[in-house]
């Protein structure tokens, strides 16, 4: 081989920075002789030297300060897997690009938020930011949209973007249990962790379609005008009616273009069973695209682990080794449009709202006088049970409404004293 070997410093030494030294030394000659020259790790940085990784790393420059390792110029490339959108995450690649290297990055968070100042840092200094691996682990996304999609336009896309959230809601659906449950479950898998916060409330899908949205719709990531909602509030009662009416719960980051603006939201959705999306089960993510010419495409695949992260991150090692640089948001962040942000008011679709009421009379009747009041049409009502010591659920599905009309209903709703508890409301999507 005639080109000189591409050097790589990875810094953090966890779950994927372990993955990314795996594959890259267990396929080293697939990967050199695809590249046309040696691709290796040549230096390494976590905090503790003597934690059991379950490789030998003593051939590799060890730095226990992630900053001087950005400054080797024995290093060409520095993959950060640290984590975190501040501090040490964010220090290390704006080193690594003050210092003329080129960074891959696994790190949703700092993408999201510092993606467009690190993307200018990176053109200045003609280097190349592969951020394959943050946006849905192995399934190759980021490059579908920026290479295999770049001649289409892009008008919507949505996805699953957390296999926590979406293992937790099959199992509940699978078995009946409840969320708690399941997510202590999913913790001691190690689907979740020890703090999910992120996971189940939304922000790591959030996350992830800022990212998306950016890239498909050249425009400038916004992650703060994100509507975001979680899944605690779900319960094994919503995923059953949802069952009952032909449809799947899941947590969806969609984005569109509409007239009033691009429209970014991550909650629970019902999507009908029909739907290839409801079918994507436990911890696997999958993303749908929807563009001119090329129509609708859909790509699913595991979301996280070791393996399909690893594997995304060496990816974008082999594109800088070939000299397949692409700009991080796919066009130069001049040319990136400031993104015209839809009003919530904006959203017209059809919803889900279950009550749990005393089965008594009148109930229903001021529930439907607080819904025509506000503009919202009923379109199906399901009821189950009846006890008049106990709360009994009333669902019913509506026609398409504003988000707004509907929440001022439920409120009144609530005013009212008939139901025992806030009214639960979850969005369909027909797809």
């Amino acid at each position: 081989m005639s080109n000189p070997p591409l050097r790589i410093g990875v810094a953090g030494l966890g779950t994927v920075g372990i993955g990314v030294i795996r594959v890259l030394s267990e396929q080293s000659s697939m990967i050199s002789a695809r590249c046309n020259r040696e691709v290796k790790v040549v230096a390494i940085s976590a905090q503790d030297p003597n934690k059991k990784r379950g490789l030998d790393l003593s051939n590799y420059i060890w730095y226990s300060d992630p900053l001087s390792m950005a400054t080797d110029e024995n290093i060409d490339v520095v993959v950060e897997v640290i984590g975190g959108s501040s501090g040490i995450a964010k220090d290390l690649v704006e080193s690594a690009l003050n210092n003329k290297k080129h960074v891959i990055t696994a790190n949703k968070a700092l993408i999201a938020s510092a993606g467009l100042d690190l993307a200018r840092s990176a053109e200045h200094v003609g280097k190349t930011i592969g951020f394959e691996a943050a946006v849905a682990g192995g399934v190759p996304i980021v490059k579908a949209i920026r290479e295999g999609l770049s001649g289409s336009n892009i008008q919507q896309l949505f996805g699953i973007l957390n296999g926590t959230c979406n293992y937790i809601l099959s199992e509940m659906r699978e078995t009946g249990r409840d969320f708690d449950e399941v997510l202590g479950e999913a913790q001691d898998l190690g689907y979740a962790e020890a703090d999910p916060t992120f996971d189940i409330d939304g922000v790591d899908s959030a996350h992830k379609l800022a990212i998306l949205t950016s890239i498909a719709f050249g425009c400038e990531i916004n992650f703060d005008s994100i509507q975001i909602e979680g899944i605690r509030h779900i319960s094994p009662l919503d995923i059953q009616f949802a069952s009952d009416l032909g449809y799947r719960i899941k947590l969806l980051g969609m984005a569109r273009k509409t007239e009033a603006g691009i429209q970014q939201r991550v909650h629970p959705c019902m999507v009908p069973v029909s739907a290839p999306i409801a079918h994507v089960e436990g911890v696997y993510n999958a993303v749908v695209t929807e563009g001119s010419f090329v129509g609708r495409t859909m790509y699913e695949g595991r979301g996280a682990g070791e393996g399909p992260t690893a594997s995304a991150v060496v990816a974008d090692i082999i594109d800088i080794a070939l000299s397949r640089n692409t700009n991080l948001f796919l066009v130069p962040t001049v040319k990136l449009e400031r993104m015209q942000v839809a009003p919530v008011s904006s959203y017209i679709g059809s919803y889900y709202a279950r009550f749990m009421v005393t089965d008594k009379t009148g109930v229903f009747a001021t529930i439907a006088n607080a819904l025509n009041d506000n503009g919202v049409s009923m379109e199906s009502v399901l009821q189950r049970g009846r006890s008049k010591n106990e709360a009994v659920p009333v669902v019913l599905t509506t026609h398409e409404t504003d988000e707004a009309s509907l929440i001022r209903a439920l409120e009144a709703i609530e005013r009212s004293k008939v139901v025992f508890e806030p009214p639960r409301f979850v969005k369909i999507e027909s797809f």
